[in-house]
């Protein structure tokens, strides 16, 4: 889409998967940097998507109908991939991806892995190739806002961060910036100075991303 001036807007999709929405870290910080990308770059389509409502999670009847050829999908099939067909358009769609993310138990909480479930679609969001699997949404950029009570970020025990780095990379979004916000059990304050310092550090100080959009 197109402003009045001609110009592409920057279409921003924000995933949010915190249990909390009161006193929420990860959306604290995403939302800060959702505003500092809106100040950027002015010219933003913003879309939400707040996980802590739920996502179905990937059953059988999902595996068959996904397995079955999309001309050959009755009716009960096309209506079980529904949800899934319009997550992955919402991705598709994007030019920007912000997730802001709890590290739970040491990993992602249960909905941000059951969306990855419903985006990581072959012929959709990869394809298998002679080489191995091969990402199709090449060319977009995304910001991972990682928030912890204890666990280090990047540490041996954190295994949200390079989780979601790798499932990201398989769909071919490989430009990836992280936000740490952790160990917030201990030092609060210090690391959520720490990560709004990164955040305008990341978004004042690099190319406008605006000049990506065709």
């Amino acid at each position: 889409m197109q402003d009045t001036k001609g110009q592409a807007s920057l279409k921003v999709l924000e995933i949010t998967a915190s249990g909390r929405n009161d006193g929420s870290v990860s959306r604290m910080l995403s939302a800060d940097l959702v505003g500092a990308l809106e100040e950027r770059h002015g010219n933003m389509e913003l879309t939400r998507r707040d996980l802590s409502r739920g996502l179905a999670f990937v059953d059988e009847a999902w595996i068959n109908a996904n397995f079955t050829p999309a001309e050959e999908r009755s009716a009960e099939q096309r209506a079980a991939l529904a949800e899934s067909d319009a997550l992955v358009e919402e991705l598709k769609g994007a030019d920007v991806l912000v997730i802001g993310v709890p590290i739970y138990n040491f990993g992602i909480p249960a909905a941000l892995k059951a969306w990855i479930d419903m985006v990581a679609r072959a012929r959709l969001t990869f394809r298998y190739t002679e080489n191995g699997p091969r990402g199709l949404l090449e060319g977009k950029k995304a910001y991972v806002i990682v928030a912890s009570g204890g666990v280090p970020v990047d540490s041996a025990v954190d295994f949200a961060t390079p989780y979601l780095r790798h499932a990201l990379g398989f769909i071919g979004i490989t430009d990836i910036d992280v936000i740490a916000a952790d160990r917030l059990n201990s030092r609060a304050e210090e690391s959520i100075d720490a990560a709004r310092v990164r955040i305008a550090e990341l978004i004042h100080t690099a190319p406008r991303l605006d000049t990506r959009v065709a």
